[in-house]
């Protein structure tokens, strides 16, 4: 593993990659740092893993202003200039997911394969339990053991929820860099008015969108929207997961992803015959039944 520093917007931004092959990028939730993806990466092993700290997070320096999802776009840009990779295959977890849709959008030509998990529009999307969302207020959960036991089941559902084992060994991760409470408090901010709307049915690339049925701050109902919307879209919900399930369910997680980013070989060509530009023609499939209110807003931990 390497750790480089770019500079960017007067950020030093701290990068991460693992192994040779083809290149993945990873974005990850709400004040995570990349140590966090080390169980996920280990499934990889014959890819190029590329992560990246938002400012404010990790070991990555703190703005004085929020940055808008917007404009990490950019910073996702500049991690793949800075690694010399023209274009990447990308997993984007929760507000990483937010960061995941911008950047496939404003940079087509920089994405092979799109996998977005437990991740919402924003505006327009449904929000996840009261409760909940509430805890994402404080990173508290990041320096607390004792506050994370109490209440991950209530926050993120699934195995974190199920198992004190699980609780116990993802703190050990998440007291490694935690983020600053004002650099938390910058990137909760920089969710706020954020919406992937209008850009959804823009999106060219194939696209897994995937949740678990016990996550209380992503309803399914955002997988499904996210679907019906984006042109090349699959869904795919895991029965039992919850919100944090790339990481307390990394072996099933894991495949589930590797299965969707290596196809079968006959599947893959059939995908390389379709130019991406040729792919902004498909179309886009009905808006879902029910949507959330105009006036909600998600927030993305």
């Amino acid at each position: 593993m390497t750790h480089n520093f770019i500079s960017w917007q007067g950020q030093r931004v701290h990068v991460s990659v693992t192994g040779e092959g083809e290149p993945l990028l990873l974005m990850a939730g709400l004040g995570a740092n990349t140590e966090m993806w080390t169980p996920f990466v280990k499934h990889f092993p014959e890819n190029r893993i590329i992560r990246f700290d938002a400012p404010g997070t990790g070991r990555s320096t703190t703005p004085p202003f929020p940055i808008p999802v917007a404009a990490l776009s950019g910073l996702a840009a500049a991690v793949l200039d800075s690694c010399d990779v023209p274009a990447a295959d990308v997993v984007g977890f929760s507000y990483g997911g937010a960061v995941a849709q911008q950047f496939a959008f404003e940079h087509p030509q920089r994405v092979r394969r799109l996998v977005l998990a437990a991740t919402t529009c924003g505006i327009h999307g449904v929000a996840g339990d009261v409760n909940a969302l509430a805890g994402l207020l404080t990173p508290i959960r990041y320096y607390s053991p004792t506050y994370f036991d109490r209440t991950a089941a209530a926050t993120f559902g699934g195995a974190t929820a199920r198992s004190v084992v699980v609780r116990r060994r993802m703190m050990e991760t998440r007291r490694q860099n935690p983020p600053t409470p004002y650099g938390y408090a910058m990137q909760l901010m920089g969710a706020t008015g954020w919406t992937s709307w209008a850009l959804l049915p823009k999106i060219p690339h194939e696209t897994l969108v995937i949740c678990g049925d016990d996550d209380p701050l992503v309803p399914i109902e955002n997988a499904r929207l996210l679907a019906s919307r984006l042109p090349r879209a699959r869904t795919e919900i895991v029965p039992g997961a919850g919100h944090l399930f790339l990481w307390d369910e990394v072996d099933n997680l894991a495949h589930r992803i590797g299965r969707f980013l290596s196809p079968p070989q006959a599947e893959a060509e059939s995908d390389a015959d379709v130019p991406l530009a040729a792919a902004f023609r498909f179309p886009v499939m009905p808006p879902p039944l029910h949507e959330a209110d105009d006036a909600g807003r998600t927030v993305f931990p």
